[in-house]
């Protein structure tokens, strides 16, 4: 990615790289299936679309930090889900998860210059490794266990003493896998390294309860969150981050600076979404009557054995070249999904699949099919 007469050199986007499939694809009668990002499709509830347009935000400035009306619904929200109690100030809005993901390496560089290292899981959405590319510093991948969570005892002592932080996604994306977050935000105190737990598909959550990061108290861990995929608002870039009432602190007064605002009507939806739970519900009912459906169309066609996530909505499985895999959906299904080597050289033979597109066209991936 960096070329010592050009500077650094952006690679392609991954998505990007499945075009040439997207045209065959669409030879298909009733065109592509994109089952490649996760692009929500269902409709957000009217309650937020009616708040959108009636805030009287969008004339001045939002604070960087969120209205006071969303991080209090941030608030409540944690303590409905989790029953935990986390203090105002150490609750933040952020234009998303993404950026956050992106952007936060440089801004904890510049609080300890004397580190270097950004870890992240091996397999693993590519923003964690870019936004540690993008800041300068040593993306550094953390082999992962055999369940799917961070293998802790494959990182060496020089990179735990060059670490300025250690990003978790609990539920996985790409896996759905679940981690040990006791056993990350131990390592990361045990070792003064920041934990940032990714916890944007908490919702789906299909083997067990629900966690977070910030049940096991807030020093030196944030958790991050987002209203895309709960509420199927990617098109807001409404999110929000809480925890180390320092690391926090400091987060909100740099990204205030930069101008990292979302926008006030956005916020004022956000304040709407976060208090409806019940239809969070509903979408959770969805995605996983869509996870069984899909699971059972591709393993039927494909003889593999498709197993559902622990988490999030997508399937993940061996195909033992996720490429070719990938090639022949789109050939014969007319359907695109994810090359695992998106997410890391450990997913090389596995492929992603995102169920997030209608029933119908689910069924239609199923008559192609056969």
């Amino acid at each position: 990615m960096t070329n010592n007469s050009q500077g650094f050199v952006p690679p392609p986007y991954p998505y990007d790289r499945l075009d040439a499939f997207k045209t065959v694809a669409a030879k298909h009668e009733g065109g592509v299936i994109d089952l490649s990002i996760g692009d929500p499709c269902d409709a957000p509830s009217s309650a937020v679309i009616a708040a959108l347009s009636t805030s009287h935000l969008e004339r001045g400035y939002p604070p960087s930090i969120g209205i006071e009306p969303l991080r209090a619904a941030a608030q409540s929200w944690i303590q409905r889900k989790f029953d935990i109690d986390i203090p105002l100030a150490q609750i933040a809005a952020c234009v998303g998860s993404k950026e956050f993901v992106v952007t936060t390496p440089q801004w904890m560089k510049l609080r300890t210059p004397s580190r270097d290292t950004v870890l992240f899981p091996a397999v693993s959405y590519p923003s964690y490794a870019m936004g540690a590319t993008l800041s300068g510093c040593r993306p550094v991948a953390v082999p992962m266990t055999a369940t799917g969570g961070l293998d802790l005892t494959k990182i060496s002592q020089d990179d735990a003493k060059r670490a300025l932080m250690i990003w978790m996604n609990s539920p996985s994306n790409p896996t759905g896998a679940l981690d040990d977050m006791g056993a990350v935000v131990a390592w990361g105190r045990k070792h003064d390294v920041p934990v940032f737990s990714d916890e944007c598909y908490v919702e789906f959550t299909w083997q067990g309860k629900p966690r977070t990061v910030l049940e096991y108290g807030t020093q030196g861990v944030v958790a991050l969150h987002s209203l895309s995929k709960r509420s199927n608002l990617a098109g807001l870039r409404v999110g929000f981050y809480a925890g180390d009432a320092d690391i926090v602190h400091y987060l909100k007064e740099v990204r205030k600076h930069v101008g990292m605002m979302v926008p006030g009507p956005a916020q004022a939806a956000g304040v709407v979404a976060l208090n409806d739970d019940a239809s969070v519900k509903v979408q959770a009912s969805v995605y996983r009557k869509r996870l069984e459906r899909t699971a059972e169309v591709l393993s039927k066609w494909s003889g593999r054995a498709i197993d559902l996530p622990a988490g999030g909505f997508y399937l993940w499985f061996d195909a033992t070249d996720g490429w070719e895999f990938a090639e022949r959906l789109a050939t014969e299904g007319g359907a695109l999904v994810s090359p695992g080597d998106f997410y890391g050289a450990g997913g090389s033979n596995n492929v992603r699949v995102a169920v997030v597109q209608p029933d119908d066209r689910i069924e239609l991936m199923a008559q192609r099919l056969g």
